[in-house]
């Protein structure tokens, strides 16, 4: 049995040398290489990813993609602002990953081992392709939960946290509607025919959100003008607030005056009502006079012509074109033919003069004889004209 153990030791301790001498150092059982590993191919690349916490991620742990083992862990060191944890990572040659893709520290079990998953971006579209030597940053690297935190979560909400205090809030809401069913049942039915009020205006409310959403835009564009508005604002809300007496005095007469107005009419208002029963008998002729109304103004406005005078006169002149014949001879024709002619021509029968006599009886007063008229003078106006002028022959 001893010399089992001896040569046991002796195999451990030469593969341990062996290991030394073959990396030109030992960093631990980490950089020994397992057995059974993934198959990382010929021609296997090399990443690096930034986490905020690895938890207990050890070297030779699992790459995966889709649950499949496509690499291992290489080493896990802190970056220089000790900030995050760099893993190093190997990942067979074969498998094509995009540039934005993401890595995350999974479980295998519920107390399984640590492993790392690279998966294609869910919120974006893939781009590019993940070559040698490139790093997934901290915000596309994420963790599961620890099956030691949510216990943990599970304990605090169990005890002191919110799963104690059901017990209260349902006996509360008993107390609360004990008594209240009906005022209850008529609130929910109420609140079911808003909710079914609301979704039968569905469409009035989107339009009225992006009508809101357009004037928003709208005031965004004139936010110059806006400030300009405001800035200028305050020197006339300086003058108000200089103006503020003026302004009170002004209310106050205002109330005053209508404090009057209401009095005057609570005390005229039975002789309001008399004088408005007193018109009704007139309202009611005029009501009955209908059409004969409006006519009738119609015919005062242009007395004492006729309502169509009011086609002819313009103003204070009658717009009427007249055409005077002032022909001579028709005009004494027309004269001497009427039977009230306007000139009357004395008639006489006897020549000289006479002289009164005694018994105060006087003799025919001698009338003008009539010449026959003159050659020149023709037709009937020449001798009109002649006897108005006292010419005769003799």
């Amino acid at each position: 049995m001893k010399r089992v153990k001896q040569r046991l030791a002796g195999v451990l301790a030469g593969v341990l040398v062996l290991a030394g001498c073959s990396d030109g150092g030992f960093s631990g059982l980490y950089s020994t290489p397992l057995p059974g590993g993934p198959d990382l191919g010929d021609h296997p690349y090399h990443v690096t990813a930034l986490f905020t916490d690895v938890l207990d991620l050890v070297p030779q742990s699992s790459v995966k993609v889709n649950d499949v083992a496509v690499g291992r862990v290489d080493r896990i060191t802190l970056t220089p602002d000790t900030k995050a944890a760099l893993v190093a990572m190997t990942v067979n040659g074969d498998i094509s990953l995009p540039a934005n893709a993401h890595a995350e520290l999974r479980q295998s079990s519920l107390l399984g081992e640590k492993f790392v998953e690279l998966s294609q971006p869910t919120q974006e579209k893939p781009a590019g392709h993940l070559t040698d030597g490139a790093q997934i940053p901290l915000g596309r690297t994420n963790r599961n939960p620890e099956i030691e935190e949510v216990l943990g979560a599970l304990s605090l909400l169990l005890n002191g946290g919110g799963v104690d205090q059901i017990q209260n809030i349902s006996h509360e809401l008993n107390d609360a509607l004990s008594g209240n069913e009906p005022q209850m049942r008529a609130l929910l039915s109420r609140v079911d025919d808003l909710a079914t009020q609301l979704d039968g205006h569905k469409a009035e409310i989107l339009r009225a959100i992006d009508g809101l959403g357009k004037l928003s835009h709208t005031l965004v564009g004139q936010t110059r003008n806006l400030t300009t508005a405001l800035d200028n604002l305050a020197p006339g809300i300086k003058i108000l607030a200089d103006q503020r007496d003026q302004l009170v005095g002004m209310l106050n007469a205002l109330n005053k005056l209508s404090g009057v107005a209401v009095d005057t009419v609570n005390r005229s208002r039975d002789q309001l009502v008399a004088n408005l029963k007193a018109l009704e008998p007139t309202l009611q002729k005029l009501g009955e006079a209908g059409q004969n109304l409006p006519n009738a103004l119609q015919i005062l406005l242009t007395y004492p012509f006729p309502d169509y005078a009011g086609n002819t006169i313009k103003g204070d002149y009658a717009n009427v074109d007249a055409t005077i014949d002032l022909d001579l001879d028709k005009l004494v024709q027309n004269f001497t033919n009427s039977s009230q002619p306007p000139v009357q021509l004395p008639l006489g029968t006897g020549t000289g003069t006479g002289t009164g006599t005694g018994t105060g009886s006087s003799s025919p007063l001698p009338l003008p004889t009539t010449a026959p008229p003159a050659k020149n003078q023709g037709g009937v106006l020449g001798g009109l004209l002649g006897t108005l002028l006292g010419g005769g022959a003799g």
